[in-house]
């Protein structure tokens, strides 16, 4: 973090502007409101009804809290910084980062909610289309949803000494009807129901939430993940998880990682289905993340029969799962018209003596395979479609770290698939694409055949 956002209580705070013109104006209408003692000094020019009509003098600054500069006049932009400095007030000095002791984030005003976003002076538009993002996303009366809950407070503490349980309540609080009529204007029924939660409220039970966290880029999350995230007590992770998202989760959850990879199972899946009941026991919200989609090869209908069958909630939050993710980011339509009128996902593992896939069945042309944890048996897929009667110039594409920084994607033929995975150094997590949609792949590297190449 490079930038930290504070939060100055304004009540009774001397504010101090410097400066004629729109920016100057600017700043004194971002305290309009605010309860602070506004001082604008505009220069003896000032045509402004709230403005003083002349330039600061030393004493002028006495008190401040923060003081903003926009003038043209370096000398007295200057001598205005020092004097402010002089008295502990900060100092912005407006357009001029480099000159400032803090910049001014884009705000967005609930009165008594209000949210910032910095990029610490360097890039103010950005700053601003973010707000924008941010801004249709709040309601407009969280102002009345805040002043409730300062009313409510100190009864809430009275009520609830230890922190997790005050936290948890004002969570339901803020997520229930209480809210919702709050932000209506519906402040007395809003209270009501808060009384209520806080009179009947004992130790919340825990919940499991199972969360699929796409295929590997951030911006991939669902809304229910990322708020599942943010609200998880414990984060049960495995390998395919990539820290980006971690860094989305809310900052004090324990993680707990129990990645696996072929021949390496650093916890077993028996062992991993016991944590989850036990954290939640204990009254955690847990979040059991993995990559891709939960229900697509994650096992995650092994841990939801086993967290339900202990008798502990459990929230099930898909994902997109990686052969939707990795062959959209390499261009690839799984489906398209008189090139695949089928699609069909598919794993190229299975468990010591379970059911293998009908590879003769899954051979059919016009119809496009998705073939999960194929990297290690490329030979074995290979080989197996082949005999089964699809056509060995059938196109493939290999995507390793499909959606990620450092994807990879490589395209060929069915025929020379298991020479493209071992020339390439192709390494889990990839997806392998075969059928005629595979050729729309737009590849890092094209591996052609020696035929095609003579």
């Amino acid at each position: 973090m490079r930038v930290f956002l504070a939060s100055i209580p304004l009540p009774g705070a001397t504010v101090v502007v410097v400066g004629e013109g729109s920016a100057a104006a600017a700043k004194v209408r971002l305290f309009d409101g605010s309860g602070a003692d506004v001082r604008w000094f505009a220069g003896p020019a000032a045509q402004a009804e709230n403005a003083i009509p002349r330039w600061p003098a030393e004493p002028d600054l006495n008190g401040a809290r923060l003081v903003f500069i926009a003038v043209a006049d370096n000398d007295l932009r200057d001598l205005a910084a020092t004097w402010g400095r002089a008295c502990g007030a900060q100092v912005n000095v407006v357009d001029q980062p480099a000159l400032s002791d803090f910049h001014t984030p884009a705000l967005i005003d609930r009165d008594g909610v209000v949210v910032g976003i910095a990029t610490g002076g360097v890039a103010p538009v950005l700053a601003r289309e973010v707000r924008s993002r941010v801004e249709a996303a709040l309601p407009a009366g969280l102002d009345r949803l805040a002043r409730l809950a300062e009313g409510l407070r100190q009864t809430v503490i009275a009520t609830l000494p230890d922190f997790t349980a005050r936290r948890r309540f004002w969570e339901a609080a803020f997520r229930g009807p209480a809210r919702d009529l709050a932000v209506e204007g519906r402040t007395a029924e809003a209270r009501r129901h808060m009384l209520r939660l806080l009179n009947t409220s004992d130790a919340s039970p825990g919940v499991v939430h199972l969360v699929g966290a796409g295929p590997g880029d951030p911006e991939l999350l669902t809304l229910k993940a990322l708020r599942a995230l943010q609200d998880a007590d414990v984060i049960v992770h495995d390998r395919l998880v990539p820290t980006t998202i971690l860094d989305r989760a809310r900052r004090d959850a324990h993680r707990i990682y129990v990645g696996k990879q072929r021949n390496d199972h650093s916890v077993p899946q028996a062992e991993i289905a016991d944590l989850l009941i036990a954290e939640a026991r204990k009254g955690h919200r847990v979040v059991r993340l993995k990559g891709g989609d939960p229900f697509v090869f994650g096992r995650g209908g092994e841990e939801l029969e086993a967290v339900q069958a202990a008798g502990v909630d459990v929230i099930v939050v898909p994902g997109i799962t990686a052969a939707l993710g990795c062959a959209a980011a390499a261009g690839i339509p799984l489906t398209y018209r008189d090139q695949a009128q089928a699609l069909t996902f598919v794993t190229a593992e299975t468990r010591s003596g379970g059911a293998a896939a009908d590879w003769s069945a899954l051979s059919a042309p016009n119809h496009t395979l998705a073939i999960y944890m194929g990297v290690s048996g490329a030979r074995n897929v290979q080989d197996r479609l082949i005999s089964g009667g699809r056509d060995p110039q059938t196109p493939v594409a290999v995507i390793e770290n499909g959606s990620r920084p450092d994807q990879r994607t490589f395209t060929g033929r069915l025929e020379e698939l298991a020479d493209l995975v071992r020339r390439e150094a192709i390494a889990s997590p990839a997806l392998l694409v075969v059928g005629e949609v595979a050729a729309w792949a737009e590849p890092s590297s094209r591996l052609l055949s020696t035929e095609v190449a003579a």
